[in-house]
């Protein structure tokens, strides 16, 4: 899996910020010719975009293009122009407004179609699902198992509050009168099942207060805590935040690699199922809480500070 904590959002239609976004410590890029490109500027942005993938160094980086959805007259030439152009230098392609497993499916073949034709490894691009609306949400489980391909489910907030006609106009936050609990759990929830039942990750959507660096990490704690991979960036102020929300503590990172060890070595040498560790029992169960806190750990790239001895 790759490292997705935080998702940073580049209009393919500024050289300028295309190139400011290489030297930025997040985890995932995504030049986007979507929502942040004009109609008649998305021509200029595909040529954009293949320059900065063929040209810039986006070393460390998961590198994604947002091509527009399937409901408009772009997509096509968005997905051939991007990968005959710089296929080679692309990881994953988002897909936007996904709202039936064919669409996905759709792109699938069109992405094996020009691998063949350019002699690109076939089935090395992923594909990213951007799920923004009532029916996307109610198939979001066939959408999920929909592709080999598929890395990634996307919560898309601004167009699903819409598409539900949620009354409000700030994106990320409460809707007004919404007093208790959070109008977004379920929501978030359902598309953390898909996205676990396939074994896919999957990341929040934005926080559009970009000022508010202290409203967007507690947003994001909020989707940290259910299980989600990370979130996206619109303004470098948010990265260093993304980052510490959904990486592990030190200490959990630490704890969870002494867990692996200690169980790994109690149930082959001592060939004990259910041992303590310090004051803590732990077992099977615990041994698999800890490899998802210590996956994220290793993936943030945090190095242990502590070892396991049988002699405690």
């Amino acid at each position: 899996m790759r490292s997705r904590r935080s998702v940073l959002a580049v209009p393919g239609s500024s050289p300028r910020f295309l190139e400011k976004a290489q030297g930025l410590p997040v985890d995932e890029v995504f030049l986007d010719l979507e929502d942040a490109v004009a109609p008649l500027a998305k021509p200029e942005a595909r040529q954009n975009i293949v320059a900065a993938l063929r040209e810039g160094d986006w070393t460390g980086k998961t590198r994604v293009v947002r091509v527009n959805d399937l409901t408009t007259q772009w997509t096509y030439r968005d997905v051939i122009e991007i990968v005959e152009g710089a296929g080679d230098r692309l990881d994953c392609l988002m897909l936007p407004k996904v709202q039936d497993p064919t669409e996905v499916v759709w792109l699938d073949t069109l992405l094996t179609q020009i691998e063949k034709t350019m002699g690109f490894e076939v089935g090395r691009i992923g594909i990213e699902a951007q799920i923004e609306n009532a029916r996307g949400l109610v198939n979001v489980d066939a959408i999920a198992g929909s592709s080999p391909r598929l890395e990634t489910l996307v919560f898309g907030p601004a167009d699903f509050m819409a598409s539900i006609n949620m009354r409000t106009l700030v994106v990320g936050e409460q809707p007004p009168g919404y007093e208790e609990g959070d109008a977004y759990h379920y929501i978030l929830m359902r598309l953390l099942m898909a996205a676990r039942m396939h074994d896919l990750q999957v990341i929040d959507g934005p926080y559009l207060q970009i000022k508010d660096v202290d409203g967007y990490r507690r947003v994001a704690r909020r989707s940290a805590a259910l299980g989600f991979d990370g979130k996206w960036v619109l303004h470098p102020s948010q990265i260093d935040a993304a980052n510490e929300v959904f990486s592990p503590a030190q200490e959990d990172y630490d704890h969870a690699e002494l867990i692996i060890e200690a169980y790994e070595h109690y149930t082959t040498v001592e060939k004990r199922g259910a041992v303590m560790l310090g004051d803590e029992m732990i077992d099977e169960a615990s041994r698999k809480m800890a490899l998802v806190v210590a996956a994220k750990g290793r993936a943030a790239g945090l190095s242990r500070t502590k070892r396991f001895s049988p002699e405690g």
